[in-house]
């Protein structure tokens, strides 16, 4: 019996022993394959559950170098930066499904109407008019061949400029309607199988659609939706759960003197298609913001800068997990101009002034054609190295309202955007005088001393030949005059005599001397002017040249028209003694906020004029007498700064008033400035100098002008 015990405890012993055999296998193995799929996670294929945990994304974008400001001689601000923001459609993290985009493009128009932000929405370019679905094309925009080309390459860009089997088609405005509704779609339905947009929405959906394929939306090109947008939209966005929208820091040009200078200073913005290739070439990026006219484009290799790129990494809800710049901006340099804001100020509102006094003068007088019509003109004043101190023209506008009165001063018929002191050609009257002058003395034709007797009409070709002013206006003569004299009292019959002894030929040769009929250098587009003469006749096709005509030319008057600032240039080249310098608007370039000076202008020699010492010194006090005893005296004969001038008037036509032409310089024993003023119908060559003088009270500190000196 003892023995059957035994025996029974031995099998409960190893049926116990094997079954804790087979629980330890089996916790082994279950062990060490949750150990090798932990290895298997954490080591081999770490990567790969590392990126389906948490997706990223990266994008690059473009950090904008600061512009480089713009400021006058004395380093008043002209031109400044404004930092502001604008709400971008950010094309990586916009989804690409339509209608989950749709849903973000609604909820951003919708919160800029509920933050005040409405009104900063930026202008759609639509070809279509009209509220949805009664579309059509807007004529005005698809006969613009500029924007056609565009309006074709959005077309193609949303596949619709084809038909199925790939023929070139032309949409009416019904069918790219229909056809965006189908490609955006706007003909979605909610559950309950009513419309998911109302045609509010669709209006709006189909306006921006269009845009951006219009402007090319992509990665490398955000879709600006709204610009200089407040805190309350920004701070609105970013409590949103709206994904796909960025805002980015933009800098706009501040005018720190609206109204003034608007014709030399220019204007920023995108690059114009016809100068892509220039600008690509130069490494620009198709969406820079480059100088479009006026000193902005003349000094664009100083004033821009060199944009950076920063590379952001996001979490797929948009969330940003990095920012890291890869390449840091450079700034745009500071262009310092040779402009004198305050003469500037001076100049402009001395032509307003200036041609309101020639109006009042004439409404006060019996007489027609005596300036009542009077209502443009123009000035340049420069120093006798070419420094421009000033270039002023009238009517003129402010470049800080262009985007909203840019309509209104394109149809304005006295063209304020015209820059009269460049582009306005006038004939210089008996301005031109003096360098005829300074021909016939250094010819040998005459000297100081050499007189001519005025008889009232030249007849040495014709007995009927031209008149002196003063035979044809009060029936006598000037006398037996030398020509100090004659450039005095502004002798047609002595011109006459010395222009047709001098022929055309070598006339021409001075004035081309002098920069007449030439560029005077100015860094702005100008016109080149017409030298009056055979050669251009020819090539202007037009009749042949008589002996007649060359003494009118010798009078400033025939075929001659030249800019203000090229008469500027020529009176310059004859008071300084015969050097001809290049005029500019560039002082210097210096460093973005330290005023390190990096480049600065010297002048520039353009060409020497053969002249004696004496000949300079005859028409020096020739001008002299013009301002002392002259036409000009009245303005200038007890002027604080001894000075010269000449005054001139041009016949326009038998229905206007004449132009008037006043030029001068000062001092006079050192010449420092030379001014031109033109007021087109101004009448009487003597009025044009008023604005001269205002001018010239503001560069020496005269009159209202002292107590700012001081």
């Amino acid at each position: 019996m003892a023995q059957k015990r035994t025996t029974g405890k031995r099998k409960i012993s190893i049926s116990f022993s094997v079954r804790l055999i087979i629980i330890a296998v089996l916790f082994s193995f279950v062990t060490i394959f949750y150990i090798g799929k932990l290895a298997n996670i954490q080591l081999v294929n770490r990567s790969l559950y590392t990126s389906s945990a948490q997706k990223t994304y990266s994008r690059t974008v473009t950090i904008r170098a600061q512009r480089g400001e713009i400021f006058d001689r004395n380093g008043k601000a002209l031109v400044t930066n404004v930092h502001t923001y604008n709400l971008d459609f950010d094309y990586g993290s916009l989804s690409k499904n339509a209608s989950e985009s749709n849903k973000v493009i609604l909820g951003v128009i919708d919160a800029l109407g509920k933050t005040g932000n409405a009104e900063k929405r930026t202008p759609t370019k639509s070809p279509l008019i009209g509220f949805y679905p009664d579309y059509v094309y807007n004529p005005d925009l698809m006969s613009d061949p500029s924007y056609k080309a565009k309006y074709d390459r959005a077309i193609k860009e949303m596949g619709f400029h084809e038909d199925k089997d790939g023929n070139p088609i032309e949409n009416t405005a019904a069918e790219l309607t229909e056809k965006m509704i189908k490609k955006y779609k706007l003909d979605a339905i909610d559950e309950d199988g009513q419309p998911l947009y109302t045609d509010e929405e669709k209006d709006e959906l189909l306006r921006v659609r269009f845009d951006m394929a219009f402007v090319q939306f992509s990665s490398v090109e955000p879709y600006v939706f709204a610009e200089d947008v407040d805190l309350k939209l920004i701070t609105y966005m970013k409590e949103s759960e709206l994904r796909g929208i960025m805002f980015t820091e933009k800098v706009t040009r501040k005018f720190e003197y609206p109204g003034y200078a608007s014709h030399i200073l220019g204007r920023v913005g995108p690059i114009h298609a016809e100068d892509l290739e220039y600008y690509s070439e130069k490494g620009y990026k198709m969406n820079a913001v480059v100088g479009i006219d006026g000193c902005e484009e003349a000094f664009e290799e100083f004033l821009h800068g060199t944009d950076g790129t920063m590379i952001i990494e996001e979490d797929e809800n948009g969330n940003i997990l990095s920012q890291r710049i890869s390449k840091e901006p450079i700034s745009g340099n500071d262009v310092w101009l040779t402009i004198d804001i305050d003469m500037q100020i001076a100049a402009e509102d001395g032509l307003r002034d200036n041609i309101k006094y020639i109006n009042d003068k004439a409404a006060s007088t019996e007489g027609e054609l005596d300036g009542e019509d009077a209502a443009a003109g123009a000035l340049t004043a420069i120093s006798t190295t070419g420094e421009i101190f000033a270039i002023a023209s009238y009517p003129t506008f402010d470049l800080s309202k262009w985007s909203t009165d840019y309509n209104l001063w394109r149809d304005d018929e006295t063209k304020p955007l015209y820059n009269r002191a460049l582009l306005g050609m006038y004939q210089p009257g008996s301005t031109f005088k003096v360098g005829v002058a300074v021909a016939a003395l250094e010819e040998g034709i005459i000297t100081p001393n050499t007189t001519i007797t005025d008889k009232g009409r030249y007849t040495f070709y014709d007995e009927n030949g031209p008149r002196c002013w003063i035979y044809l206006q009060k029936g006598r003569t000037h006398g037996t005059i030398n020509v100090i004299e004659a450039i005095q009292h502004s002798c047609n019959y002595f011109f006459y005599d010395i222009g047709r002894q001098l022929t055309i030929s070598k006339m021409n040769d001075y004035c081309l001397s002098y920069g007449l009929g030439l560029k005077t250098g100015i860094e702005l587009y100008e016109n080149v002017g017409i030298l009056a003469g055979p050669e251009y006749r020819a090539e202007a096709g037009a009749s042949e040249w008589f002996p007649g005509d060359t003494l009118q030319a010798a009078i400033g008057q025939s075929d001659n028209l030249f800019t203000p600032l090229q008469i500027s240039s020529y009176t310059s080249t004859l008071v300084n003694g015969g050097e001809r310098y290049s005029t500019h608007l560039l002082g210097s370039v210096r460093k973005f906020y330290t005023n390190e000076i990096i480049y600065e202008y010297q002048p520039k020699k353009l060409g020497d004029v053969e002249m004696s010492e004496l000949t300079h010194k005859t028409i020096k006090i020739a001008m002299k007498s013009v301002t002392e005893n002259g036409s000009a005296s009245r303005l200038f004969s007890s002027y604080p700064v001894e000075m010269g001038g000449k005054t001139g008037t041009a016949q326009v036509s038998k229905k206007k008033s004449d132009n008037a032409i006043f030029t001068a310089f000062a001092p006079f024993d050192d010449p420092e400035i030379v001014a031109t003023c033109v007021i087109e119908q101004g009448n009487n060559g003597t009025d044009a100098g008023y604005t001269v003088k205002d001018v010239f009270d503001c560069y020496f500190g005269l009159g209202e002008y002292a107590k700012k000196a001081e």
